[in-house]
């Protein structure tokens, strides 16, 4: 049941992409700024019980109508997790920037995918060169299908029901709109949210990092995790983007022209400077992994059926 509520959730997210801007994102922000509105005193305990209220009252709500729909019938359970997958899940979220990037890249519109880069990032990229624009849209290529799509799974599978597709997507949601805020009038607010996602997505963003070097050059893409990926501010997304790098045989990180001035990172990744044949070998990466992960569930759900 679990194979095949992925594999339905994700063809129905090829064929139909969700706006998940108006569907998903745009209540998930009007309840944040309502939590934050009566909770938020500048204090972490406050931010403490705002993120489990939500949280755990929306992952054990939606355990709780699973299993009643189970009950009633299975076929409505089944069709309860394809929906709640299709709003947490998919590769189409933010893969519309990287194609467009891409294309106008191929196209020589380096202007236009500057531009598209700035929608994507919230920078301004006006002096950068077509490897800068290429690599930072490989790096953000990579997090993202982690955080859309394997983060996703991996949780998925863990917990019953949808309840672990929910608690990752609400978790991330959080972490990013409350964590992220440094102001002085947000105070620690953020700061249980910020953790709490450190903590969720740790196994995952290593799981996704393996997929990545095992359908990729393995020995390349183990050797930059290793001796790379604690050089990149945040630990998860340097993992990715180290593995990611390795596995592709390409050049990341290194400083870029962001918002007026250069802003220097750490060298990520082995082989040559980033370009657009690089976004397409990354499009292909991550297939891969996908297809990985899928395969090793199958052999797994087999194992159950044999050992039944």
């Amino acid at each position: 049941m679990t194979l095949l509520s992925l594999i339905v959730a994700l063809l129905l997210e090829q064929v139909r992409p969700l706006p998940v801007r108006h569907i998903v994102l745009d209540p998930l922000r009007r309840l944040s700024g309502v939590l934050v509105e009566r909770f938020n005193d500048g204090q972490a305990r406050n931010g403490v019980v705002a993120w489990l209220l939500v949280v755990v009252s929306v992952v054990a709500g939606g355990a709780l109508v699973f299993f009643l729909l189970w009950l009633v019938h299975p076929l409505l359970a089944v069709l309860f997790n394809i929906a709640v997958l299709y709003l947490t899940m998919g590769f189409r979220q933010e893969s519309h920037f990287f194609t467009d990037i891409h294309l106008a890249l191929r196209m020589g519109e380096l202007d236009r995918a500057r531009s598209l880069l700035g929608e994507w990032r919230g920078g301004q990229y006006v002096g950068a060169s077509s490897s800068e624009v290429a690599r930072l849209a490989i790096e953000e290529g990579l997090v993202a299908a982690h955080r859309n799509v394997f983060g996703v799974i991996f949780w998925f599978i863990v917990l019953p029901g949808p309840s672990g597709a929910l608690l990752y997507r609400l978790a991330r949601f959080l972490g990013e709109e409350w964590g992220e805020r440094t102001d002085a009038e947000f105070g620690q607010f953020g700061r249980f949210a910020r953790k709490v996602f450190e903590v969720i997505d740790w196994l995952p963003a290593r799981m996704t990092a393996a997929s990545f070097s095992v359908v990729g050059d393995f020995e390349d893409a183990v050797f930059c995790w290793r001796t790379q990926s604690m050089l990149w501010a945040d630990r998860a997304s340097g993992i990715l983007i180290a593995a990611g790098a390795g596995a592709l045989g390409v050049r990341l990180g290194m400083p870029v022209h962001e918002s007026g001035e250069i802003v220097e990172r750490p060298e990520m990744g082995v082989g040559e400077e980033a370009d657009a044949d690089y976004m397409q070998s990354t499009v292909g990466l991550i297939w891969r992994a996908l297809v990985l992960c899928l395969l090793m569930l199958a052999l797994l759900v087999i194992a159950g059926w044999v050992g039944a």
